[in-house]
């Protein structure tokens, strides 16, 4: 899916913001699977927490990334995901001990490229959701730049810049202009 553009990278690294804008720019965006999962899991009591049962919380990452990818079929235009499939499945492999699922990922592609915010240690910030810190945030990271190009993503490092002008830099990478352009 061309239009389906993954923003992964860092945690804390304002890849949640950088969405809002897009969002507040009529682009269609998803959420991060993992704060949707710790917020209902927090709420209802459970035990699938990064911080308590990574294992746990990466099947339901995985298993929300896909159904988000359903889910954003029906939308038109371009679709930007906080995270999605590819993070999950890296996060189960790194909890479990096991391979990657590579033909998992290779089933359900998104763009070419895909854009990683770099640590920024100046804004990163843990809540309840992020109870981790800037080393686990950065040893992550690290394993998403090694992962998205095995995977045959080219990886597009996001600048330190304000909001707005990550925005532009990301569409103007893209070409895209207007939230219902189609991928070029």
């Amino acid at each position: 899916m061309d239009r389906f553009v993954v923003i992964s990278g860092c945690s804390g690294g304002g890849k949640s913001t950088l969405l809002a804008e897009l969002a507040r720019r009529g682009f269609a965006t998803v959420e991060e699977p993992g704060r949707r999962i710790v917020a209902e899991q927090l709420s209802a009591g459970g035990t699938d927490l990064p911080w308590v049962d990574l294992a746990g919380f990466a099947r339901r990452a995985v298993s929300l990334a896909q159904q988000d990818r359903v889910a954003a079929q029906n939308r038109s235009g371009w679709v930007f995901f906080d995270r999605g499939l590819v993070d999950a499945a890296a996060a189960l492999a790194f909890a479990t001990g096991e391979p990657l699922d590579a033909a998992l990922c290779a089933a359900h592609r998104s763009n070419r490229r895909v854009f990683l915010t770099p640590p920024w240690p100046e804004i990163f910030a843990g809540d309840d959701a992020r109870r981790h810190d800037l080393t686990a945030a950065m040893a992550e990271y690290e394993r998403l730049l090694r992962v998205y190009p095995d995977l045959g993503y080219e990886v597009t490092l996001l600048p330190k810049l304000s909001v707005a002008a990550r925005a532009d830099f990301l569409l103007a990478t893209l070409g895209a202009t207007d939230a219902s352009d189609p991928p070029p």
